[in-house]
């Protein structure tokens, strides 16, 4: 047998592809400096399947802007590193609500995708923010017909603009993840 490759295996190679100022999105030379909308951190723990916190994980976020549209005039990439307690946190801008399918209106959420250890393909799933009246009609999240596995793309708030997704990658309260 051969040694993983780089292609073959999710890690140690974040250090190869992680720039710490990448997760504040409204930092000096982002193109996003004067963009007007409501300033928020989102933040979360990932934990794996034992309830462990995947320290060495890499996540990234893309969203629309404020006004709903995609790279019009916000751009909205981030990418952050998980700590050793697997926390990750972004600085960004709340994203308005986008259009969907036909005349469907998607409510406000940021995609979130996961590498991490031992995930041979990447996770995908959303945020959504609690409270957005968009929430009960938006055609993903309402894919999900079990409210207690619906609640794991729903963001709370903690106060002070500051939004909450914990992340499960298995076992009881598993996140529900989207194929993409």
């Amino acid at each position: 047998m051969t040694a993983a490759t780089a292609s073959q295996t999710a890690g140690p190679y974040w250090h190869m592809i992680d720039f710490p100022e990448w997760a504040d999105l409204l930092r000096a030379g982002s193109g996003n400096e004067g963009v007007q909308g409501e300033r928020i951190v989102l933040t979360g723990r990932i934990t794996d399947g034992d309830g462990a916190p995947v320290s060495d994980g890499l996540v990234e976020i893309w969203q629309a802007g404020p006004d709903g549209r995609y790279e019009d005039v916000f751009h909205g990439f981030g990418r952050s590193a998980t700590d050793a307690e697997g926390v990750f946190r972004f600085t960004t801008l709340k994203p308005g609500p986008v259009p969907g399918r036909g005349n469907a209106m998607q409510a406000p959420h940021i995609e979130i995708t996961i590498f991490a250890r031992g995930l041979m393909q990447h996770l995908v799933t959303r945020a959504y923010f609690e409270g957005e009246a968009l929430n009960a009609t938006d055609p993903v999240l309402t894919m999900v017909e079990d409210p207690a596995r619906r609640a794991t793309l729903v963001a709370k708030p903690q106060g002070e603009g500051v939004w909450r997704l914990d992340i499960r990658l298995q076992g009881e309260g598993e996140t529900v993840f989207l194929e993409v």
